[in-house]
């Protein structure tokens, strides 16, 4: 089929703005724009046709070529209405598909020369054409149906046309189609592919009001549903109202009620519960708003504000219970018998804030427990390792979707008591991002003279704490804020001596392992040498938390032999343990000979005090110091502060003054993948640089700690008590040590001063009497 026409015919030129007019297409235009009316006035004045061309840029005021698309549309003029402000509404209709030529300037106006555009079928066979045509008609009455605007008429048109590119064009103009794509429609000239094009592009859009349809279904469901359930909630009151004679009120409202005068709650938390319970009852029961103030009510009505247990007053039976409990930590078990005391005789004391700081497995957390015991009070314990949200301590506020209250009130409205010994373990490890800093959400809480009145921001009322007894827990203060530790009294939790740890296996260890394992003491016996064994070869820790699961491992060894009907009591020994537990996991320094360039020192860690050895060498070299061993900045200048020491006192040690400039020194602490840091080994490098240097031997049952100057001055160590133990229990016999420690000796036990000479020192050239 072809459609031939005259070529370049010369007619006024119309652009529009956002909108693309294809054949057959009676379309309303609003034409204001000078040359536009020029345009329009010719064409009504000629042969009333004008070409019509989108613009490419709608905010364009004066497009040129360039700034049009290169096929338009041919339109004839079938009506023109002036309008008041001088603007013109005209009616076209296209008529046929234009190519643009030249454009002319007329100066009023702009006159553009035009190309037909032959539609060609291209030779497509009868029966295709028709198959397609007919797939769009389908098409297209399926999106009449979804689409309310098409007229019912267009349907009646469509089955009269023939022909495929009037077809397409006709129903081009009734769909809602973007600019760019009704241009790519109008610019294909071959029919058969303008079907192709359309057909994609209906399909899309049916699936899109399908979509959207099925959504509206669902939202006047819904709607339908809750203006159901209003109008059903409005006839029950109503009927309420008729049959009692008065304002009716729900069940539920009236239970709240009875529970809100029974909670004894403070004058602001009433008037606050009343007020939610009030907005309650005008929503409608089922909604989200109701059930969020059912679960704010809830957690209001649940908070203990009046119920309290009393507390044990009798110091004895307190003390008894501590000491059944625990074994050692005396100083935590007289703070706590010295509040009771203080309890007993005035009412006005102020619950302490007590901070257990110590290593793991020292029996922090459960010593917290057993003060609750001993109190007679509740307990409740949240761990706060890792929290790094500040709404975790004080709550979200109700606007977000799930919000609860904060770890505290829901901690205490567990415990169902406002004065439980609450613990807050692992304190050191809190963090802080972009979400707040917990730790400065907790210095209300822990500060007797602000937590009376702790506001959580989800209860939105103020809660009294002053009754609670904060207890927290720490493996060191060095990471805890300092306002924070300002707030706390720091008990200190040292690590255990190895009679200690001998004597809580005995009491409570073994016994409770027998427990969980279903042992009786008849069925196996386990001496002190052997829990002795157990923890100098298979445990490394200040606690006795791997103590406990190595005498675990063991009994569930004995278990195993009992059950299978081996043996009816089994003697463990130094050598069956060793079978049951494996090989010895641990071995602790210990010299084998006096030697020369070797120093015996003490650390500490937080798994309590080690031994360690250093060792230096000297070599032909230009008198450089070299440090290895994984050694932090602080040891490393405790080196080259001992070294700037000794070259400075050459000659009282015997030595040269340019000793050092031929020789390298090798500085190495053994355990070279463990990270190390800080100056007690100063005068442990100095002993071990000066024996090389002089070839004397260090006695190798000495051990030392302390830092040092370049004066030589030996000053305060950190870590006494645990380092002492250490040198204990890896078998030396002296320890010296820093002066200004000798306030610390009232720590270390009676038998461990007896089993070693302790030598306190003020400066190096007094350890030098000692240690060759």
């Amino acid at each position: 089929m072809e459609n031939k026409k005259k070529k370049n015919n010369m007619y006024p030129l119309l652009p529009v703005r956002d909108i693309v007019i294809l054949p057959y297409m009676l379309v309303p235009l609003a034409v204001g724009r000078r040359r536009s009316i020029n345009a329009l006035r010719k064409a009504v004045s000629s042969k009333n046709e004008l070409v019509i061309v989108a613009q490419k840029d709608i905010y364009e005021e004066n497009p040129g070529k360039s700034g049009l698309y290169s096929t338009g549309v041919l339109a004839g003029i079938v009506q023109v209405l002036d309008l008041p402000d001088g603007s013109l509404r005209v009616l076209v209709e296209g008529e046929k598909r234009v190519r643009i030529g030249r454009f002319f300037d007329r100066d009023e106006y702009v006159e553009v020369a035009v190309e037909d555009i032959n539609e060609t079928s291209g030779g497509v066979p009868e029966l295709r054409l028709k198959a397609m045509m007919r797939n769009i008609t389908d098409l297209f009455e399926e999106y009449a149906k979804f689409n309310t605007n098409v007229d019912s008429a267009s349907h009646a048109i469509l089955d009269e046309v023939t022909d495929p590119g009037k077809l397409a064009d006709i129903i081009t103009g009734h769909i809602k189609l973007k600019k760019d794509q009704a241009q790519e429609l109008l610019e294909e000239s071959a029919p058969l592919e303008r079907l192709g094009k359309l057909s994609v592009i209906l399909k899309k859009e049916i699936e899109i009001l399908n979509i959207k349809n099925e959504i509206d279904g669902k939202v006047r469901k819904q709607i339908g549903k809750s203006q159901k359930e209003q109008y059903l909630s409005e006839q029950m009151k109503a009927i309420k109202q008729e049959l009692l004679g008065k304002e009716a009120k729900d069940t539920e409202i009236l239970e709240f009620q009875d529970k809100i005068n029974k909670a004894n709650m403070s004058e602001e938390a009433r008037e606050q519960a009343l007020k939610e319970l009030g907005r309650m009852e005008k929503m409608i029961p089922f909604s989200p708003e109701a059930t969020v103030v059912r679960t704010y009510l809830d957690w209001l009505i649940k908070l203990p504000w009046s119920r309290k247990t009393p507390n044990n007053i009798d110091l004895k039976k307190a003390e008894k219970i501590l000491e059944k409990e625990h074994y050692g930590l005396c100083e935590a078990k007289e703070r706590i018998l010295e509040y009771l005391a203080v309890s007993k005789l005035s009412r006005k004391l102020k619950t302490p804030i007590l901070c257990f700081v110590g290593p793991p497995g020292t029996g922090k957390t459960s010593f917290g427990r057993s003060i609750a015991h001993a109190l007679g009070r509740k307990f409740t314990r949240v761990s706060l390792g890792g929290i790094r949200d500040e709404a975790e301590i004080r709550g979200h506020r109700r606007t977000y979707i799930g919000s609860m209250p904060g770890r505290i009130i829901q901690s205490i409205t567990k415990a169902e008591s406002r004065n439980p010994v609450f613990l807050m373990d692992e304190i050191d490890k809190m963090g802080k991002d972009f979400r707040g800093d917990p730790a400065s959400a907790l210095l209300e809480a822990l500060d007797p003279e602000q937590n009376r009145n702790f506001n959580d921001h989800y209860m939105e009322v103020d809660f009294d704490l002053t009754d609670v007894m904060f207890i927290t827990t720490a493996n060191t203060v060095s990471s805890i804020p300092p306002a924070m530790l300002d707030r706390m009294e720091i008990i200190e939790f040292p690590g255990y001596t190895r009679d200690e740890k001998i004597n809580i296996a005995e009491k409570f260890l073994i016994p409770k392992q027998m427990n969980e394992n279903g042992l009786k003491s008849g069925n196996f016996s386990m001496g002190k040498k052997q829990v002795g064994f157990i923890i100098d070869n298979y445990t490394r820790e200040a606690g006795v938390r791997n103590l406990e699961r190595e005498i675990a491992k063991a009994l569930r060894k004995v278990a195993k032999k009992i059950a299978s009907g081996g043996t009816r009591k089994i003697i463990l020994t130094n050598a069956n343990l060793a079978k049951n537990l494996g090989i010895p996991k641990y071995s602790y320094f210990r010299a084998r000979k006096n030697s020369v360039g070797i120093a015996a020192g003490l650390s500490w860690t937080q798994n309590g005090g080690e031994s360690l050895s250093i060792e230096v060498s000297i070599m032909p070299g230009e008198g450089k110091l070299n440090l290895t061993g994984t050694l932090g900045d602080v040891m490393k200048e405790s080196a080259q502060t001992a070294l700037s020491y000794i070259r400075a006192n050459a000659g009282e040690f015997g030595l040269k003054n340019d000793f050092y400039k031929d020789k390298d020194i090798h500085v190495h602490v053994p355990s070279g993948a463990v990270p190390k840091e800080g100056p007690s080994a100063g005068i442990t490098i100095c002993t071990a640089l000066l024996s090389v240097l002089l070839s004397k031997p260090v006695r190798r049952n000495v051990v030392m700690t302390g830092e040092i100057t370049l004066s030589g001055n030996v000053l305060e160590i950190g870590g006494f008590k645990e380092k002492i133990l250490a040198a204990h229990r890896d078998g030396f016999k002296t320890v010296i040590f820093p002066s200004d420690n000798r306030k610390n000796m009232d720590e270390i036990p009676d038998n461990i001063k007896k089993n070693l000479d302790l030598i306190p020192v003020r400066n190096f050239k007094e350890v030098v009497e000692y240690v060759f």
